[in-house]
C-alpha cells in the first residue's frame, strides 16, 4: 500500500513541476487525498499552467471546483482573473472566503482590488473579523491611504478589535508610515501586548520624521519594560546619534550592544560604524572596523565613506586600495563614496583609473555614481570628459543635471550652465534646491540680475526661499550683481539662519566697499550663538584689510589660536591677505611660515601680498617655489601675477603670464584678468593694444574692463578712446559718478570746456551724485577717516594747524604747489 501511494505522489510531483508533453484526459485518475496536499503546500512552487494542471485533474476525480484551495493556488501564481472567476462560484456567506481573497490580492500587490472586496464584503452584509483588517489596513498603507485607514480603524473600534495585537500593530503601521505619530502612539499606549516588532515600528516612525527627543524616550521606556532589543533597535537607536552628534550617547549604547551579544551582528556594527563616523570619532571607528570578524562589502563602504566624510581622502585612498587586495569587489556606492576623495585630492589620473575599473568590472553606472564621476572630472577641470559622459547617458534625472550645473559655473562656464537648466525645464524636470542653488551664481558670474530675479520668484513659488542654502545664493546673488539692498532684504526675511546665511552677508558687505558693516554683522552672528568657522573668520579679516583695522585683524588673529581654527588653511590664506593689505609684509610672510600645510590658497594670498607691495622679484620667486611643491596654480594666482607685474611696469612679463595662462594651463581668461591686462598695458601707455584686447574678448566687458581703460587713458590724456570707453561705462553703470568725474577732469585737462559742461550737465540730469573720497589712518587702535575740507573730526582745529605749519616749512625748502587741474574761469571740476 506505501509502495503504491508513493508511486502516485511521484506520478503527481511530475505532473506539477514538470509541463507535460501530452496530457490525456483518460489517463491514470489521481486520488483527491493525494492532490490537495499539494495545494495546501506552499512550499511547492507551481506556475499558471501547473495550477490549471491540477485544477483539471480535480475535475477528473470529480471534487468540485469551488475549492478554497484551489482559490489560494490562484491567488500565489498571481491569476487574479482565474480566482475571481472561481470566487463567484463560492458560497459569499462565509468570512472566510473573503479573508482568503483579501489577503491574496494584498500578497500580489492588488491594492485597489483588495480594498474593492472589502467594501464589497460589507456591502454583502458580511462581518468582518480580526483576520480581515491587517490585510485591509495593509493595503490602506500601501497606498499611502491615510483617510481611508481612518473610517477602516472607525469601525475596528466599534466592532472591539482595536487592542487585537495583529490588527493594532497594522494600524499603527498605517500611521508611522506616513508620519502620523501621534496617532500612533495613542494606540501604541492601548494595546496590552507589545512585542519587539511594534516597538521598532515607533522607533523607526520617531526617527523618520527625525523627531529624535521622542525616539530615545521610546527606546528608554523599552528598556525599562521586559521587551529585550534586537539588532534592529540598536540600528533605529544609533542612526538618531549619529545624526545628532551624541557620541557620548551612542558610547553608552555600544556597552549595551556588548552586553546583548549583538557586536557580532553585521547589522549593528555598521550601525555603529556610521555613528562613529558621522560623529567624527574616526579613530574609534577604524578600531571597530579592525575588530570585524569578515567586514562585509557595507561594512567597507561605512569605513570609506567615513574617511571621505571627514576629510581624511588619504585614508579612504590607502583603505580603498586595502579593499582591492584583500579580495572585496567593490560596488556602485562604494565608488560613489570614495570618489570625493579623488575629486578632493585633485587627481585627474586616480579618477581615470576609477573610470576604467568600472568600465572593466561592468560596474553598473547608476545615477549617482554617474554624478560622482561628472563631479571628478568637472572639478579636475577635464570638462570635455564630463561633457561627454553627460552626452552619452541616455537617463537623465535632476542629481546629474545639477552636477553638470555647478560643475559649469565652477569652470566659468555659465551660459553651458543656463542651458542645462533651461533644458530641465523645458523637459519638465523640476528643479530642486540644491539645483537652484547650484544656477544662481552662473547669474552672478554673467551679472544677469533680470534671470536672477526670475529664479528668486521661481525659489519662493516652490516655498524654498526658507532654505538656508538656498537664501545665501540669492543674496550672493543680488550683491555680486550691485543690489545690495536686496541682498539685505532677503537675509532679513529667513526666518532661520545658519551660518552660511551670515557667512554670505558678511562677504557681500566686505565685497561691495562696506567693510563696517561686515564686521557688525560678524559681531551679531556670535551674539546669536551661531558658530564661526573658516569662512567667517575669512570673510572678518577681509572686511579689517578693506577697512583697515588692523587691530580689529590681529583680534580675530588672537581668536583663531585659542579656537581650532588657526590650523584651517583657508582662514590662514585670509590672516596673510589681512596683514598684508594692512601694511605689514613680515607678520603676512610669518603666519605663511607657520603654516604646517600649504594649498593654492596660501600661495596666492602670499604671492598677492608681495606683488601688491612691488615686489615682483619675490613674486615671481614664490611662484617658482609653488610649481616645485607642485601645487597647480589656479586663475587667481595668474590674476595676482599679472596684477603685480602691472605694478612694476614689466608689460612684457604680463603679457607672457597671461599667455601661459592660456595655453599651458588650460585656464580660460575671466574678466578680471581682462581688466588686469587693461591696466597693464594702459599703465605703459600701449592704449591701442589695451583697446584690441577689449575687442578680442570672448564675452561683453563689464564696467570694470572699461573703467580700467579711462583710467588708463586720464594718465595718458587720450581724450579719443576715454569718449569710446566713457559711452560704454554710461550705459553699463550710469549712476557711478567717478566714471563722469573721470572723463570730464580728463577734458578740462585736453581743455575742452565745452565738452567738459555736456559731463556737467549730463549728472545733473540723470541726478548722479558725486560721492566724496576719503583717506583714512590707524592710530592707537582706531581709524580716523577724512574727506576734502572736512571740519567734522574732534581735533579738526589742531590738525589743520598742524598742517598750515608743514605747507608753510615746505615753501621754505623751495615746495611748489601744482595745480591737479587746469583752471576755467568759470567752472572747475575737483
Amino acid at each position: 500500500m506505501y509502495l503504491k501511494n508513493l508511486s502516485l505522489v511521484c506520478k503527481l510531483y511530475r505532473l506539477i513541476i514538470t509541463p507535460l508533453k501530452c496530457f490525456h484526459t483518460n489517463s491514470h485518475h489521481i486520488p483527491a487525498f493525494q492532490l490537495l496536499p499539494f495545494l495546501q503546500s506552499s512550499s511547492i512552487a507551481l506556475n499558471l499552467h501547473q495550477g490549471k494542471q491540477v485544477h483539471a485533474q480535480l475535475i477528473l476525480n470529480g471534487i468540485t471546483t469551488a475549492n478554497p484551495l484551489l482559490l489560494a493556488m490562484y491567488l500565489r501564481v498571481g491569476s487574479f482573473t482565474d480566482a475571481k472567476n472561481l470566487y463567484y462560484r463560492m458560497d459569499l456567506g462565509c468570512i472566510k472566503r473573503w479573508n482568503l481573497m483579501i489577503r491574496g490580492l494584498v500578497k500580489m500587490g492588488s491594492f485597489h482590488f483588495a480594498l474593492m472586496f472589502y467594501f464589497k464584503l460589507l456591502g454583502c452584509g458580511v462581518s468582518p473579523d480580526n483576520f480581515t483588517f491587517p490585510s485591509v489596513v495593509k493595503a490602506c498603507s500601501a497606498l499611502n491611504n491615510v483617510r481611508c485607514g481612518t473610517l477602516i480603524h472607525e469601525l475596528i473600534m466599534l466592532m472591539g478589535f482595536e487592542v487585537n495585537v495583529f490588527v493594532g500593530s497594522s494600524l499603527i503601521n498605517l500611521y508611522v508610515e506616513n508620519g502620523y505619530t501621534s496617532l500612533a502612539r495613542n494606540l501604541f499606549d492601548k494595546l496590552p501586548v507589545r512585542d519587539c516588532v511594534l516597538w521598532n515600528v515607533m522607533l523607526n516612525g520617531y526617527v523618520k520624521l527625525a523627531e529624535l527627543d521622542k525616539a530615545i524616550e521610546i527606546f528608554e521606556e523599552m528598556r525599562k519594560g521586559d521587551t529585550k532589543p534586537n539588532e534592529v533597535t540598536f540600528a533605529a537607536i544609533l542612526s538618531v546619534c549619529g545624526s545628532d552628534g551624541m557620541v557620548n550617547f551612542g558610547t553608552q549604547l555600544h556597552g549595551l550592544v556588548v552586553s546583548c551579544g549583538l557586536d557580532s551582528n553585521s547589522v549593528v556594527a555598521n550601525t555603529l560604524l556610521s555613528m562613529y563616523s558621522k560623529c567624527g570619532w574616526l579613530s574609534d571607528g577604524r578600531k571597530l572596523f579592525d575588530m570585524i570578524p569578515q567586514a562585509d562589502l557595507v561594512s567597507w563602504n561605512g569605513m570609506i565613506s567615513g574617511y571621505v566624510q571627514n576629510g581624511f581622502m588619504e585614508d579612504a585612498l590607502c583603505l580603498f586600495s586595502e579593499m582591492i587586495s584583500s579580495g572585496v569587489k567593490p560596488d556602485s556606492i562604494t565608488l560613489s563614496s570614495f570618489l570625493p576623495a579623488v575629486t578632493g585630492l585633485g587627481s585627474l589620473r586616480k579618477g581615470r583609473e576609477i573610470h576604467g575599473y568600472i568600465l572593466r568590472h561592468g560596474i553598473p553606472l547608476d545615477v549617482f555614481l554617474k554624478s560622482a564621476l561628472l563631479d571628478v572630472y568637472l572639478k579636475c577641470r577635464a570638462v570635455d570628459t564630463a561633457r561627454n559622459i553627460y552626452n552619452q547617458s541616455t537617463k537623465f534625472d535632476i542629481v546629474m543635471c545639477t552636477a553638470m550645473i555647478s560643475g559649469y559655473v565652477l569652470n566659468g562656464l555659465s551660459n553651458d550652465a543656463l542651458e542645462i537648466f533651461r533644458w530641465l525645464l523645458k523637459e519638465k524636470i523640476r528643479p530642486n534646491a540644491v539645483t537652484l542653488a547650484s544656477v544662481l551664481p552662473a547669474c552672478t558670474d554673467l551679472a544677469a540680475i533680470q534671470m536672477g530675479k526670475e529664479l528668486h520668484a521661481s525659489v519662493i513659488k516652490n516655498g524654498l526661499a526658507d532654505r538656508c542654502h538656498v537664501g545665501s545664493a540669492v543674496i550672493d546673488m543680488y550683491a555680486k550683481c550691485g543690489r545690495l539692498d536686496l541682498a539685505h532684504c532677503v537675509f532679513r526675511r529667513l526666518t532661520e539662519r545658519d551660518s552660511i546665511c551670515w557667512n554670505s552677508m558678511i562677504t557681500s558687505c566686505s565685497q561691495n566697499g562696506k567693510p563696517e558693516e561686515a564686521i557688525n554683522l560678524f559681531r551679531q552672528m556670535g551674539r546669536t550663538g551661531t558658530k564661526y568657522d573658516c569662512v567667517s573668520i575669512s570673510a572678518a579679516l577681509s572686511a579689517s584689510a578693506n577697512l583697515p583695522a588692523l587691530h580689529f585683524g590681529k583680534e580675530i588673529h588672537g581668536f583663531m589660536i585659542k579656537s581650532s581654527l588657526f590650523s584651517d588653511l583657508f582662514a590662514e590664506s585670509a590672516l596673510i591677505d589681512m596683514y598684508a593689505k594692512c601694511g605689514n609684509l613680515d607678520l603676512a610672510q610669518h603666519v605663511f611660515d607657520m603654516m604646517e600645510l600649504k594649498n593654492e590658497v596660501s600661495w596666492n594670498s602670499i604671492i598677492a601680498a608681495y606683488g601688491n607691495h612691488g615686489h615682483l622679484k619675490d613674486c615671481l620667486a614664490l611662484f617658482d617655489k609653488m610649481l616645485k611643491n607642485k601645487i597647480q596654480p589656479d586663475h587667481v594666482t595668474f590674476l595676482a601675477i599679472i596684477s603685480a607685474c602691472g605694478h612694476a611696469g614689466k608689460v612684457n612679463d604680463g603679457v607672457h603670464h597671461f599667455k601661459s595662462m592660456v595655453e599651458e594651463y588650460g585656464i580660460p581668461p575671466r574678466m578680471e584678468h581682462y581688466a588686469c591686462m587693461v591696466d597693464l598695458l594702459g599703465r605703459a601707455g600701449r592704449l591701442d593694444e589695451a583697446f584690441k584686447a577689449i575687442q578680442s574678448m570672448p564675452f561683453s566687458p563689464d564696467a570694470g574692463v572699461w573703467g580700467t581703460l579711462l583710467g588708463a587713458c586720464r594718465n595718458q590724456g587720450n581724450v579719443e578712446l576715454a569718449e569710446v570707453a566713457s559711452r560704454h561705462l554710461f550705459y553699463l553703470d550710469p549712476q557711478n559718478s567717478g566714471y563722469y568725474v573721470l572723463l570730464s577732469n580728463l577734458l578740462a585737462d585736453a581743455g575742452h570746456w565745452r565738452s567738459v559742461l555736456k559731463v556737467r550737465s549730463l549728472m545733473k540730469e540723470r541726478g548722479v551724485q558725486k560721492v566724496p573720497g576719503y583717506s583714512w589712518i590707524e592710530v592707537n587702535n582706531t581709524t580716523h577717516m577724512f574727506v576734502a575740507a572736512d571740519g567734522s573730526h574732534p581735533q579738526s582745529k589742531h590738525i589743520y594747524s598742524l598742517l598750515k605749519t608743514l605747507l608753510l616749512e615746505l615753501k621754505r625748502e623751495g615746495y611748489v604747489p601744482q595745480l591737479y587741474l587746469r583752471m576755467n574761469p568759470k567752472e572747475r571740476v575737483s
